[in-house]
Formats: structure tokens, C-alpha cells, sequence
């Protein structure tokens, strides 16, 4: 458990640091009270009717979509870093799932999935 020593002191300096500035926030920070700083922020838009309405299916198959290929984007990070050892196998293997992820964009686009009404 000795090992474990300075992790522990770095945790207890690190919560600290973290009491004393949300501290130093509250004490010292201006407390003006205002209807404008008190209402809820929308963007700088006057907010009109209720917060809980529907949703077209649209939104949800856009950010879907957008969910699925930031994720598969995400790959070519651990790609890159050990492209230089993986050598041509390794770009091949590349330029295939590159293929498959364009030809998956070709389809939604093709279907209007990315078309926003």
C-alpha cells in the first residue's frame, strides 16, 4: 500500500485545489440578482411553448447516423499512430473499411436520410 502514497496525496491535493476554488467562486464572486440572469437560457431566444414536445422521427435517424459514423471516423486514430508497422496490410485493411464506411454514407444519402424538411 506505500506505492499507492502519492496517488493518494495527488487525489487530496487535487480536491483541494478543485474546494478552494469553488470556494473562492462563491465568496468572492458578485451575487446580482436579476429576471433576465434568473430565466432559463435558450440560446438568446424567447422560449414558446412546453419544453416536452415531439419529435419527428427525422432528428433521431439524423443523430443516429451521426452517432454511427463519428464512431466508425473514430478507428482511423489507432490507425494512424501504428500505420508505419502495420505496413501495406494495414493500409489495405484501411482502404477496405474506408470503402465500406463510404458506400454506408452513399446508401443514407441516396435514401434522404440526411435530408432535413
Amino acid at each position: 500500500m506505500i506505492e499507492y502514497i502519492g496517488v493518494l496525496i495527488m487525489i487530496g491535493l487535487a480536491a483541494a485545489i478543485a474546494a478552494g476554488i469553488v470556494g473562492a467562486s462563491y465568496v468572492l464572486g458578485n451575487r446580482t440578482q436579476a429576471k433576465v440572469k434568473l430565466s432559463p437560457y435558450e440560446c438568446g431566444m424567447v422560449s414558446r411553448g412546453p419544453a416536452r414536445t415531439r419529435m419527428t422521427i427525422r432528428y433521431y435517424i439524423v443523430a443516429m447516423l451521426f452517432l454511427v459514423f463519428d464512431l466508425e471516423i473514430l478507428f482511423l486514430y489507432p490507425w494512424a499512430v501504428t500505420a508505419k508497422h502495420l505496413g501495406l496490410f494495414g493500409f489495405g485493411e484501411m482502404v477496405v473499411f474506408m470503402a465500406i464506411l463510404f458506400i454506408g454514407y452513399l446508401y443514407v444519402w441516396k435514401k434522404g436520410a440526411l435530408e432535413w424538411e
